[in-house]
C-alpha cells in the first residue's frame, strides 16, 4: 500500500484499490504532555490522515460547492445526513444511481449522521418513543417513523463509510433524570443497531451522551464500547453549554474510549475548539461553521477573521490572504468579493466558502504536523492570539 502522504491528498486521486478493506485506524505518532494523536484511517474509498475535518453536505451537497472544488482545497472526508435524503431524494433514488458517492460525485470517503441531531433539532415535529421517533417530513407533511434498524438500513442503502447509529441528542440545559432516561434509551437502541448492521465495508460507530452530567457520561461512554463499535462519537455539545461543560464532558467521554479506535466529536466546531479536543484525544470533527459564516459573510484568516461586507474592503485590491491557494485568493481581491457580496452574487458564496474550507483543511495539516514535533502549543497560542484580533 502506498505511503500515506499528509499534504492535503485523498488517496481516491491515487489509483491504489481500497475496496476491499474494512475500516481500519491506526496511530503513527502522539504529542509529549497531551492526548493528541496523529493517526491513519483507511476505508473503503480511501484514506483519511487524522486529526481530520468533515465538512457538512448534509443534503449530499456542500451548499454552493462542487465535489471536485472540494477536494481541490484539500478537504479529505464528508458528513452527509440520512435523515434529510430520506426526506429528499429518497434512498431508492440513490441506491438506483449506485450509491451515495455515485449520486454525489464524490470518490472519497464519506460518512452519514443517523439523524439524531434532527431529532433534537426539529423536535417540535418529532415524537421520541422506546420503538423509535415519529415525526412529520418538513418535505410534504407526510408521517413517518424512524426505528433504530431503519437508520441502519437507510445508512446501509446510502453506501457511507462511516455510519452512526440512531441516538437521541438532549438539549440543554435538561435535568438529570431526562438525561439519564434519554442516555438509557440511546444505550437500548445502540445495541438494536449493531445487531442490525450486517455490511462490513462500513463502520459503524457508537455514540456518547449523557448531556453535562460526568456519571451519565461515563456510564454511556463504558456501556457503549462493551457493546462493540468500529469507532465513537461523542453527542451532545456545542448545544448551547459553555465551553468549560464541553470540555469537562467531553474529558469524562474519552477517559472510557478505546485508545486503539477513532473518536469523532460530533458538532465541533471553532478552530481553537478544534484545536483543544484535539489535544484531549480526538480524531474527526465536523461543523457547519466554515461554510455558513462564509454565506454570512465572514472570512477566516490566519491574522483574524475579517467581514467582507464592510465598507473598507470597497477598494482593497489585496487577497483575502497572501499566501493562500484556494480560488477565491488565487484569482480575486478583497474588492471584488465585497463587491460580488454586495450584490446578493452566488459566486460569492462559493469562493469565500471554498477560502474558509481551505483553511480548516490548512488547520487540519498544521495540527497534523505539529503533533510529534512538540508545536501543538505553540499552534494554540497563535490561534487564540488571532481570536482575540477578530474583526467586530
Amino acid at each position: 500500500m502506498q505511503q500515506v502522504a499528509d499534504d492535503h491528498r485523498t488517496a481516491w486521486r491515487t489509483s491504489t484499490d481500497y475496496s476491499f478493506l474494512t475500516m481500519t485506524f491506526q496511530i503513527i505518532d502522539t504529542e509529549p504532555g497531551c492526548e493528541a494523536r496523529r493517526g491513519v484511517l483507511e476505508t473503503a474509498h480511501g484514506v483519511v490522515a487524522t486529526p481530520a475535518f468533515m465538512p457538512c453536505a448534509s443534503r449530499a451537497v456542500v451548499r454552493a460547492c462542487t465535489c471536485e472544488q472540494l477536494a481541490a482545497v484539500g478537504l479529505q472526508m464528508l458528513i452527509c445526513n440520512a435523515y434529510h435524503l430520506l426526506l429528499r431524494p429518497g434512498p431508492e433514488v440513490i441506491a438506483a444511481a449506485g450509491g451515495l458517492h455515485q449520486f454525489m460525485g464524490w470518490q472519497g470517503p464519506l460518512a452519514t449522521d443517523s439523524g439524531g441531531y434532527q431529532v433534537f433539532s426539529l423536535s417540535q415535529r418529532a415524537q421520541i418513543t422506546e420503538q423509535g421517533v415519529q415525526f412529520r417530513s418538513e418535505v410534504d407533511g407526510s408521517e413517518i417513523f424512524l426505528a433504530p434498524e431503519d437508520a441502519v438500513r437507510l445508512q446501509n442503502q446510502l453506501g457511507a463509510d462511516l455510519i452512526m447509529c440512531l441516538d437521541e441528542c438532549t438539549p440543554y440545559p435538561c435535568e438529570h433524570e431526562y438525561a439519564r432516561a434519554s442516555m438509557e434509551m440511546t444505550l437500548r437502541w445502540a445495541r438494536r443497531c449493531r445487531q442490525a448492521h450486517h455490511d462490513d465495508s462500513q463502520a459503524l460507530f457508537g455514540i456518547v451522551q449523557g448531556s453535562v452530567y460526568h456519571d451519565l457520561r461515563a456510564r454511556s461512554a463504558r456501556e457503549t464500547v462493551a457493546i462493540g463499535f468500529d469507532g465513537y462519537a461523542i453527542g451532545g455539545l456545542s448545544v448551547g453549554e459553555s465551553r468549560r461543560e464541553m470540555f469537562e464532558a467531553l474529558e469524562t467521554s474519552l477517559q472510557y474510549l478505546p485508545l486503539d479506535k477513532p473518536r469523532y466529536a460530533m458538532g465541533v466546531g471553532t478552530p481553537l475548539d478544534i484545536i483543544e479536543c484535539v489535544q484531549r484525544g480526538v480524531d474527526i470533527f465536523d461543523c457547519v461553521l466554515p461554510t455558513r459564516n462564509a454565506r454570512h459573510g465572514s472570512v477566516l484568516t490566519w491574522g483574524g477573521s475579517i467581514k467582507i461586507n464592510n465598507a473598507r474592503y470597497r477598494d482593497d485590491f489585496r487577497p483575502l490572504e497572501a499566501d493562500c491557494k484556494c480560488p477565491a485568493c488565487t484569482h480575486h481581491t478583497r474588492a471584488y468579493l465585497h463587491h460580488l457580496f454586495r450584490i446578493n452574487e452566488a459566486t460569492a458564496w462559493t469562493l469565500l466558502s471554498l477560502h474558509n474550507l481551505h483553511f480548516y483543511a490548512r488547520l487540519m495539516e498544521r495540527i497534523r504536523q505539529a503533533i510529534g514535533s512538540g508545536e501543538l502549543q505553540k499552534l494554540q497560542r497563535e490561534l487564540h492570539t488571532w481570536t482575540q484580533r477578530d474583526e467586530q
